[in-house]
């Protein structure tokens, strides 16, 4: 007689999937439960659609329960994983109707002169991990949609999901001082965008004795 193995919330993702490949709805439902929220606010921020953020969660899981994306858990994380495909089905989303808005840029993205002088304007962005992390901002969301894809993608994922520099080059498929370059101007960027829409500070009141 055959002992099904009880889920816990601290059942592995690996052998969630591997319960899930031989059949076992419950540990797909696990693995989506566990995935669903980081991804989907993933997807959202970048996008900025909720139509095309769930669509986009909605083929990734699909995509796992089928096995079309060929994941290997001996290469990294599931969830790190997932952020991979669900960029690369939000590029193919945006590719017939992209817009894009581009910010104007002093040089090219190796230019070092301008780099450092973002390095010190993303100084001041210390609090976006915040802003970004509260998904009632729609001024942040709005701000974040201007900037370049490729910005947009760094900034989410280390300021929102608090990846490493590596895992943000795995995901993206860009070397790792291409991430901290993006990073740096991307968060400077969108900390100027906000300034420039953040309220005027009242002068000091005149005294009255």
């Amino acid at each position: 007689m055959t002992t099904m193995t009880t889920l816990t919330l601290d059942t592995a993702d690996h052998e969630l999937l591997r319960l899930m490949q031989a059949g076992r709805a419950d540990a797909f439902t696990a693995l989506y439960r566990r995935h669903q929220g980081p991804l989907y606010r993933y997807a959202l921020m970048r996008c900025g659609s909720p139509e095309m953020a769930a669509d986009v969660v909605q083929e990734a899981f699909m995509g796992l329960l089928m096995q079309r994306f060929g994941y290997d858990p001996l290469r990294g994380q599931l969830q790190h994983f997932l952020f991979g495909v669900a960029r690369k089905l939000v590029l193919k989303l945006e590719e017939a109707r992209r817009r894009q808005v581009a910010l104007p840029e002093p040089g090219g993205e190796d230019d070092l002169d301008g780099e450092l002088a973002l390095d010190v304007a993303a100084e001041g962005a210390e609090p976006l991990a915040r802003l970004l992390g509260n998904e009632a901002a729609e001024q942040v969301r709005r701000a974040l949609a201007l900037l370049p894809a490729h910005y947009r993608d760094v900034v989410i994922l280390f300021e929102l999901h608090e990846l490493s520099y590596q895992e943000i080059a795995a995901i993206c498929q860009v070397d790792i001082g291409t991430v901290r370059s993006r990073l740096s101007r991307g968060r400077a960027a969108l900390a100027k965008r906000l300034q420039a829409h953040a309220p005027v500070a009242a002068g000091p009141a005149c005294a009255t004795h």
